[in-house]
C-alpha cells in the first residue's frame, strides 16, 4: 500500500510540473497571434491598452509553443512519460562544447540531455513567428505608452521580464553552440528590454556579455561601447576582465595612454587578476616604459593592505614575468610569512620549480653531448624535487577541494619520476595518484 501511495505521489508531482509547463499548441498560438495582430492594426482597437498587452502575451506564447512541454532540468524519463505521444523523430549522440549529449529532434525543436539524462538545452528549430520576443517587447512598449494611468504596470513589467529571460536563454544557447554573432545579438536585446519602461532594470551581465562577445568578434567600437558602460555601472567581469578587454582595444587603436590608464585602474581594483597583470607587464615591456612602475603600484597596494598575502603572490608573478626568478621565489615565500594558511604562495613556488623542471627536461632531450646531458638531467631532478615541498604545503593548507586535486596532479607527476628508486616518493605518488583518479570518477 505504501509503495502504491509513493507511486501516486510521484505521478501527482509530475502532473503538477507538467501543468506548470503547459504551453499552447502550435495552431492555437498561431491563431492567437494572427487575431492579436489584426486587432492591433484596427484603428479603433489599436487605440486600446488591452489590445497591446494581449499582443505582447500572444507573441510570448508563440515563442514558447514550438518548445513543447519540456523544461530545463527535467529528466529524460519524466518527459518520455509526460509528453506521451509527442515523440522525437530522431535521437543521436552529439558533442556540444566538448560535452557528450543526447539530442532528441522533434518537428519544431531539439532537446539536449547531458550524461545524467537531464534536459540542458531547448533549441527551437521552427518558430511560429520570427523575432517573436523582439515583437513582444515592441507590443509592451506600445502598451506602456497607452497606460497613462499605470493600471497595467505590473502586467507589462512581468511580460518584459519574461521576454528578457528568454532572450538571455537564447544568448547562452547560441554561445554554447559556438554562434557568437547570434549570442551577442541576443545579449544586446536582453540589455535593451531590461531597461525598457516600466521594467527599467539594468541587466549588468547582459551589458558586459554584449561587450565581451563583440570583442571576441573583433567588433571593437561596439565592444568598447558596452564594456565602458559595464565599467561605468560597476560591473567589471571576472577579476576586472572588462578593463583588460578595453585596454586591448585601446592598444589596437594605438591609444597607449588610455591602455595604460585602463590597466592601472584595473590593477588597483583587482591586483590578483592575471589578465590585468599580464596586460600591464606587456604594456611596459612593449612600450619601453619603466617597469619600476609595476612595483610602485604593488607597493601602493601593499601599503593599503600590509597583511594581504596575495599581494606578495602578485609581486612574485611580476618578477617571474620579468625573468627575475630569485626575487619571485622570495616574494612567494613572503606570502607564508604573512599568512601561513595562504596556499597560493606555495603554489607559485611549486609551479616555478615544476615548470623549470619541464624546461630542463626539454633541453636535455635536445642535447647531443652526453656530459652536458647528464648535467642538465641532474639540474632537472633537483628542480623537480624542489616543487614537492611547496606543493605539499599548499595541499595541506588549502580548503578548496578543486585546488587539492590540481596540486595532486602536479605532485603525482613529480613523484612518479622517483617512485621506483625511493619508497618515500612511491608512497607520495600512490597517495596523490589516488586523489586524482577519485576526482575523475
Amino acid at each position: 500500500m505504501k509503495r502504491i501511495f509513493l507511486a501516486l505521489a510521484l505521478l501527482a508531482s509530475l502532473q503538477t510540473a507538467f501543468a506548470q509547463q503547459q504551453v499552447k499548441s502550435i495552431s492555437a498560438a498561431q491563431k492567437a497571434v494572427d487575431k492579436a495582430v489584426a486587432e492591433s492594426q484596427d484603428a479603433k482597437k489599436g487605440a486600446k491598452l488591452a489590445t497591446w498587452t494581449k499582443l505582447g502575451k500572444a507573441y510570448i506564447d508563440a515563442y514558447n509553443a514550438p518548445s513543447g512541454n519540456g523544461w530545463i532540468g527535467a529528466s529524460r524519463a519524466d518527459l518520455a512519460l509526460l509528453l506521451a505521444d509527442d515523440k522525437p523523430v530522431s535521437v543521436e549522440n552529439v558533442e556540444v562544447n566538448g560535452q557528450q549529449m543526447i539530442k532528441e529532434t522533434y518537428a519544431t525543436r531539439d532537446y539536449y540531455y547531458n550524461s545524467a539524462d537531464v534536459l540542458q538545452f531547448i533549441v527551437i528549430t521552427k518558430p511560429i513567428v520570427p523575432d517573436a520576443l523582439e515583437k513582444g517587447a515592441e507590443a509592451y512598449a506600445k502598451a506602456h505608452e497607452l497606460d497613462v494611468k499605470a493600471k497595467k504596470t505590473k502586467e507589462i513589467t512581468e511580460g518584459l521580464r519574461l521576454i528578457e529571460g528568454k532572450l538571455v536563454d537564447e544568448a547562452y544557447n547560441a554561445y554554447t553552440f559556438g554562434n557568437l554573432e547570434k549570442a551577442s545579438y541576443y545579449f544586446e536585446k536582453a540589455a535593451e528590454v531590461s531597461q525598457q519602461e516600466p521594467y527599467a532594470v539594468v541587466d549588468t551581465s547582459a551589458i558586459y556579455n554584449t561587450g565581451l562577445t563583440a570583442w571576441m568578434l573583433g567588433q571593437n567600437e561596439r565592444a568598447k561601447q558596452f564594456l565602458e558602460k559595464s565599467v561605468e555601472i560597476g560591473y567589471y567581469g571576472e577579476e576586472g576582465d572588462a578593463y583588460a578587454k578595453l585596454a586591448d582595444i585601446a592598444d589596437k587603436e594605438g591609444d597607449q595612454v588610455k591602455r595604460q590608464a585602463y590597466l592601472e585602474e584595473a590593477f588597483m581594483k583587482f591586483p590578483q587578476s592575471q589578465s590585468v597583470l599580464v596586460g600591464l607587464i606587456n604594456y611596459y615591456l612593449s612600450s619601453g616604459g619603466n617597469t619600476d612602475r609595476l612595483f610602485e603600484l604593488i607597493s601602493a597596494a601593499k601599503a593599503n593592505e600590509p597583511e594581504n598575502a596575495s599581494l606578495y603572490y602578485v609581486e612574485g608573478n611580476i618578477y617571474l614575468q620579468l625573468n627575475d626568478e630569485e626575487n619571485a621565489i622570495k616574494a612567494y615565500r613572503q606570502c607564508a610569512e604573512i599568512n601561513p594558511e595562504y596556499e597560493f604562495g606555495y603554489i607559485g613556488e611549486g609551479q616555478y620549480w615544476y615548470n623549470k623542471a619541464v624546461d630542463l627536461q626539454d633541453a636535455a632531450a635536445a642535447e647531443m653531448d652526453y656530459k652536458k646531458y647528464d648535467k642538465i638531467m641532474a639540474e632537472f631532478e633537483k628542480a623537480l624535487k624542489s616543487c614537492v615541498e611547496p606543493f605539499e604545503k599548499a595541499f595541506e593548507v588549502t580548503k578548496d577541494d578543486n585546488i587539492k586535486v590540481a596540486v595532486s596532479e602536479y605532485l603525482k607527476n613529480a613523484c612518479y619520476r622517483f617512485s621506483y628508486d625511493d619508497e618515500v616518493y612511491k608512497e607520495k605518488y600512490d597517495k596523490y595518484d589516488a586523489i586524482v583518479k577519485a576526482a575523475r570518477q
